[in-house]
């Protein structure tokens, strides 16, 4: 007495069923068992050399996830039994649907061909598929492989970071896909930078220069790159360039400015000699807009001449600078009387008005000369 294990279908779907066999299994488990053991012959490899070629399935599959692929088997009419399987598991057989998955259908079963379609394919779908035939008591099996391609997606990559001047900063991009994505990092602070390809991206002793945003790009042969941002800090103490002394007179409005550049942002302090100047004393104004400190005089004494320090602080250092306000020379009244008359000119004259190097209008009547019209209408309209 023998024993044959098949998959018979129960209330709750495909199970094992033992059955004593005192004649024969039932035909279709009889063909299911004969259906597993077409695994023991190489794939695509004929049993009897003298027999057709058929089955014939198609190439490999490629498809990207959540296509749908088809499987196509040909086969002629001497074939008996015809199925499609999954490695060790039955899709179909013939009209039949062994597969619990509602994603696998058949679309063809014909006498010249036998084909089954995944819809929605995803990474567990890839994979060997296997059209397994009868004909005329000799199995025969021809294979396809389904090859799924993932568009490239990064899964895990570095938080903005902020660091301090001189220090070493790692940061990470993972991203999977298939083919396995490409990663490569850029700076995309002028002028952009490219850098190696790695998920990877080290910086050693970084400087304020690198600071800014990194982009890691992932791409492969499926479709466009994604791309994620990371933003780097670099914190660093202020420094001061070059600063400009200013001349007032006596009386005048005097601004003396001191600008840092520093991360982060810096507070300032105004020194003259040791003494530190405060805002609203003395009538002096100290304004801070952004990374600039003003100092304002509004009346300018002798007092106020001399040196004074500006000093740029942060959490990571100080810088320091002198700026002098000295003595400028006012302008005359002489001076200032010749430049009002030549706007009155000018403006009488009209904007085409030119002055002449003795601020004399030109181009036209002079002043004296439209005086001596006007006077002459005036005495006509009398009499």
């Amino acid at each position: 007495m023998r024993l044959c294990v098949v998959l018979c279908p129960s209330s709750g779907g495909f199970g094992p069923d033992t059955r004593q066999l005192s004649g024969s299994c039932p035909a279709r488990w009889l063909m299911l068992l004969a259906l597993r053991l077409l695994f023991l012959v190489p794939a695509g490899e004929p049993v009897g050399r003298s027999e057709s070629n058929f089955p014939k399935a198609m190439d490999n599959v490629t498809v990207r996830q959540g296509e749908n692929a088809v499987l196509r088997c040909s086969i002629d009419s001497g074939v008996t039994r015809v199925a499609w399987l999954n490695r060790s598991s039955i899709l179909y057989a013939g009209k039949d649907k062994w597969s619990l998955d509602p994603r696998v259908v058949i679309v063809t079963n014909s006498k010249t061909e036998y084909s089954i379609q995944i819809v929605g394919v995803d990474v567990y779908d890839e994979g060997p598929y296997t059209c397994s035939v009868q004909t005329h008591n000799h199995p025969r099996t021809s294979r396809v492989y389904i090859i799924v391609q993932v568009p490239p997606k990064i899964v895990n990559i570095s938080s903005s970071v902020s660091v301090n001047e001189g220090s070493n900063v790692t940061l990470m991009c993972l991203a999977i896909g298939r083919p396995e994505p490409t990663v490569t990092w850029r700076h995309l602070s002028p002028p952009v930078r490219d850098f190696v390809e790695d998920e990877y991206f080290e910086i050693t002793g970084i400087t304020k220069e690198q600071a800014g945003d990194y982009e890691c790009s992932a791409y492969n042969e499926v479709s466009s790159a994604d791309v994620r941002k990371v933003a780097v800090t670099v914190n660093y103490p202020p420094y001061i360039p070059d600063t400009r002394n200013v001349g007032a007179a006596v009386g005048q409005k005097g601004i003396l400015q001191c600008e840092a550049a520093a991360v982060p942002s810096p507070e300032f302090e105004w020194y003259k000699e040791d003494q530190r100047l405060r805002n609203g004393l003395n009538g002096i104004q100290i304004k801070k807009t952004g990374d600039r400190s003003m100092l304002t005089f509004f009346n300018v004494s002798e007092e106020d001449y001399g040196n004074y320090t500006c000093v740029a602080m942060n959490k990571l250092g100080t810088s320091n600078t002198s700026v002098l306000l000295f003595v400028s020379e006012p302008t005359s009244s002489t001076q200032i009387q010749e430049e009002k008359t030549s706007t009155v000119l000018a403006n009488w004259k009209g904007p085409g008005a030119v002055l002449d190097g003795n601020n004399r209008a030109s181009g036209g009547m002079t002043a004296s000369r439209w005086l001596l019209v006007i006077l002459f209408v005036h005495f006509l309209f009398k009499f």
